[in-house]
């Protein structure tokens, strides 16, 4: 059978599809601080990014429909002191949005109704966003001697995915605080001993997984403030990412191997002790890759710091089918993913990457399932999460689980808003719980051991002067030379031991004759004896005689040489009777041939006569 097997997806041919640079978002200053971050920020209405400005730290927020080039001079959101490293969009608000700073402050903002880069002002006019909320609970100096002090920064802020304003924040003092910024304060904190390098929700929003620094991946329950599980992962010494795969129990990573090479890894939250299939290898490149997980088609992208490639991946039977590539010659340092109710389904668009290009533009990419219906295609737009949340923050902080309630994207590409979808059921995350410490077990006394008696020495009674010279004779007979022993045969001789035949058995004096076929002469003699029977002699009647025993004799067994003899003498009587019966059978034939060729001379004198007669 020629060709090979190629696996049915729905997703095998969706491919990438870039923007012109007229229609990208152009003559930006994206921040150039090597922190580990996405840079990049996107929801339905708004893109955030992280700028390079002067006199302390600040971060853009773009309308997606104000494409083109941007004015030199852009309203900003500035309220740090320090570079903004990492921001994030509340998932049920789009105008609320938080940013994390160099500075060790957490800073809240709103987006004003009808914001717009453009503004009907002189550029000199144009005034910044300031923050509405400000969060204190990190501490921001340590001293490390006693005339310096440490600041530490905040490197990632993330929104609870289910519950309505609660906020993860990870801070250089090795600690990730949970924050209700309704109420403007931290409420929970885990404490990892090193410095955080990526973390994600649950879907429900009741676990958290964080990776770190010292190669640990540890799945937080957060309201115990402490790990359900702490595992090794990726060995490698370049930062690792994680990504929680939606409404699974399970999360990948990626991170590096011992060898630098790039890793990809899937783990069970269950039981994640080892990666399922192991760590699987991407390639040898030194950037960074990071994760995105589209729940909608359970596909994961990865994008790569300093390559221009997207990989994307289906998850299938817990195993990652690689998809298709989509490759550009221009770098990314940061990428966004738009969530599911951002995208255009009526160009058949799953998803849409925001990509970070030479620090001074973002171009979208759409990646498309190409299709030639125009009709709304449902099997690839599962409803998908909206703007309501499971819960407010005081239901999640004791302790409701819940995912979020889920519209239908038909009501989107038929524009008539969100609609929420009825008859969904809900299958939270299986929350796994820390396990409760045990108490500590009584240390047993230990017993004093007893002393053993030493047993007695036996005193043995001593040899006699016989018994010694007993003793010796016997070990001087043992190692006597045995001159009876016949000689050991040589193993190596080149010649063969030929056995000696084993004699024949005599055979019977009727198996000794060869089996002769009966002759026609025979067969007549032998059909007379049997036509004519002997004559019956008289009945005699029996005397009553008394019984005399029988001495038994025992006849001695005949010897090899008479039994052949006499085998010999059998088959040469046997043969000249045979001889003989072929001479009577050859007499006979030839009366019969006399006598048939005697009717032919008469047959011919006849025909002479006929012929004399007829002439």
């Amino acid at each position: 059978m020629s060709g090979r097997f190629v696996r049915s997806s729905k997703y095998r041919h969706v491919f990438g599809r870039p923007t012109r640079k007229d229609q990208c978002y152009d003559n930006l200053r994206i921040s150039k601080n090597a922190w580990d971050t996405n840079l990049v920020k996107v929801n339905p209405r708004y893109l955030s990014v992280n700028w390079e400005a002067g006199g302390g730290g600040a971060f853009a927020v773009i309308p997606l429909e104000e494409r083109g080039k941007l004015p030199e001079r852009i309203p900003l959101f500035r309220g740090h002191t320090a570079v903004v490293l990492d921001t994030d969009w509340n998932p049920f608000n789009d105008d609320l949005i938080a940013s994390g700073s160099d500075d060790g402050k957490v800073l809240l903002w709103r987006v004003p109704e009808g914001f717009t880069l453009r503004p009907d002002v002189e550029p000199d006019e144009i005034q910044d966003i300031a923050p509405v909320g400000k969060l204190s609970g990190h501490p921001k100096l340590v001293p490390l001697v006693p005339s310096q002090f440490c600041l530490w920064k905040i490197g990632h802020v993330l929104f609870n995915p289910a519950a309505e304003n609660i906020l993860a924040t990870a801070s250089g003092d090795f600690t990730v605080k949970i924050w209700d910024i309704e109420a403007g304060a931290s409420k929970l904190t885990l404490n990892l001993g090193d410095i955080v390098q990526s973390q994600a929700w649950s879907a429900n929003g009741s676990l958290l997984v964080t990776t770190s620094r010292d190669k640990k991946l540890r799945i937080w329950d957060v309201r115990q403030e402490r790990p359900a599980h702490e595992t090794q992962g990726h060995s490698g010494a370049k930062n690792s990412r994680v990504v929680w795969l939606g409404e699974r129990d399970r999360v990948a990573t990626t991170g590096f191997s011992k060898m630098s090479d790039r890793q990809l890894a899937l783990w069970d939250i269950r039981a994640p002790r080892e990666p399922i299939n192991g760590f699987k290898t991407l390639d040898s490149i030194s950037g960074v890759c990071m994760p995105f997980w589209d729940d909608g088609t359970q596909c994961l992208y990865l994008a790569g710091r300093g390559d221009g490639n997207i990989r994307y991946f289906e998850l299938e039977n817990d195993k990652f089918e690689f998809l298709a590539e989509y490759k550009s010659a221009d770098p990314q340092r940061g990428i966004a993913f738009m969530p599911k109710r951002g995208v255009n389904p009526h160009e058949n668009e799953v998803t849409r990457a925001f990509k970070t290009v030479n620090d001074s533009y973002i171009e979208p990419i759409s990646f498309i399932v190409p299709r030639r219906s125009e009709n709304f295609q449902d099997d690839i737009y599962p409803p998908t999460v909206g703007l309501k949340p499971a819960m407010g923050p005081s239901e999640w902080f004791a302790g409701k689980e819940a995912i979020p309630p889920k519209i239908s994207m038909a009501s989107v590409y038929e524009g008539e808003g969100l609609k929420e979808v009825t008859g969904v059921q809900e299958q939270p995350t299986p929350t796994t719980s820390a396990p409760e410490p045990k108490p500590a077990e009584p240390v047993a006394a230990k017993k004093v051991a007893e002393p053993v008696p030493t047993p007695a020495p036996v005193v043995k009674p001593e040899v006699s002067m016989k018994e010694q010279g007993a003793s010796m004779a016997a070990m001087v007979n043992k190692f006597a030379d045995k001159e009876d022993d016949a000689e050991p045969v040589d193993d190596d001789s080149s010649f063969e031991e030929i056995p000696k035949p084993t004699e024949r058995a005599a055979r019977s004096a009727d198996n000794a004759s060869p089996s002769i076929k009966t002759s026609p002469w025979q067969q007549k003699e032998e059909a007379k004896s049997q036509a004519s029977p002997a004559p019956a002699s008289p009945v005699v009647p029996e005397r009553s005689t008394p019984t005399v025993p029988t001495p038994t004799t025992t006849t001695p067994p005949p010897s090899a040489g008479s039994t052949l003899q006499a085998g010999a003498a059998v088959a040469a009587d046997a043969v000249q009777r045979e001889v003989s019966a072929i001479k009577d059978l050859l007499a006979e034939q030839t009366k019969i041939i006399a006598s048939q060729a005697e009717q032919m001379q008469n047959l011919t004198a006849e025909i002479e006569s006929l012929k004399a007669k007829l002439g």
